[in-house]
């Protein structure tokens, strides 16, 4: 009789120990309810004992949670349409806030940054959420962060993850940027052309000046050419010739002498005379 008292007794503790004792991991915080009253006092990680049939143990995880944001379609400011997705990454700082003032915070910062996502899109140029995500990421995050303060919830960071543009906005985009560098490379080029043309011109100035350096030239030309493995052939010519046929076309030849008429007397002269009023009048002496 006395052991199966003992036994009874004892089957009863181990079944207290079970009910009252609790393991509260580290990055946890456990809230306690007495009779559905919250405990102001939190208990930290490590054992828990409550009271069998009255506490109730709600674990509140402390860790960053990363919730990610389905795409969201949206028109922008400029009247394109776009589809973008973004992460957010949130911690609870508050645990009895958290547990009490909000049903399901998860389920509520997520809402709030769709919302708040399709706010931006709606108040951002296209340029704006291609090139200056880290402006849309603070604004996103103050959106979001201003309602989760009651929820005892801290937005850590947001980030717009990926803006999908429509196929057809993305084959004008490409023609633009592709006639951008077309652009740039004609300029590039027509400077070098007018940088080119200055330096020839100097250098030819400098060749008149002195005309035994484009003959030093015209050798260096031909030592570079011979010194070549091809099979170009290379005939120098003389420059003094290139002059005097130069000052042949500019200094054209005095017409030739009449010649003599039969009975052996010369033709007469044509007799120019100057007209200031008619020009040049010809006339021929008897």
């Amino acid at each position: 009789m006395l052991v199966e008292l003992v036994s009874a007794l004892a089957v009863a503790g181990v079944a207290w120990l079970a009910a009252s004792v609790r393991v509260i991991k580290q990055y946890e915080r456990g809230l306690v309810y007495r009779f559905g009253r919250v405990l102001p006092r939190l208990r930290e990680p490590g054992l828990a004992m409550l009271v069998p049939f009255a506490d109730r143990l709600q674990k509140v995880n402390m860790q960053i949670v990363t919730l990610p944001v389905p795409a969201q379609e949206g028109i922008t400011r400029d009247n394109v349409t776009v589809r973008v997705d973004a992460v957010v990454y949130f911690k609870v700082i508050d645990p009895a806030v958290a547990a009490i003032n909000v049903q399901d915070y998860r389920f509520a910062v997520g809402q709030v940054a769709q919302t708040s996502l399709r706010s931006i899109i709606g108040k951002s140029d296209l340029d704006d959420l291609l090139s200056n995500r880290e402006r849309l990421n603070q604004g996103l995050e103050l959106m979001i962060d201003s309602p989760a303060l009651d929820w005892g919830v801290h937005i850590d960071r947001v980030e717009i993850k990926d803006v999908a543009l429509p196929e057809a906005m993305k084959r004008s985009m490409s023609r633009q940027a592709e006639a951008e560098r077309e652009r740039r490379a004609r300029v590039i080029s027509a400077d070098g052309e007018l940088q080119a043309s200055t330096k020839l011109a100097q250098a030819a100035a400098a060749m008149a000046e002195t005309p035994s350096a484009l003959q030093l030239r015209l050798l260096e030309t031909v030592v570079q050419v011979s010194a070549e493995k091809n099979s170009t052939l290379v005939l120098p010519f003389p420059v003094e010739l290139l002059r005097f046929v130069d000052q042949h076309v500019r200094h054209p030849e005095e017409p030739a002498a009449p010649e003599p008429r039969s009975n052996g007397q010369q033709a007469p002269q044509p007799r120019i005379a100057e007209d200031d009023s008619s020009g040049v009048a010809a006339d021929r002496a008897p």
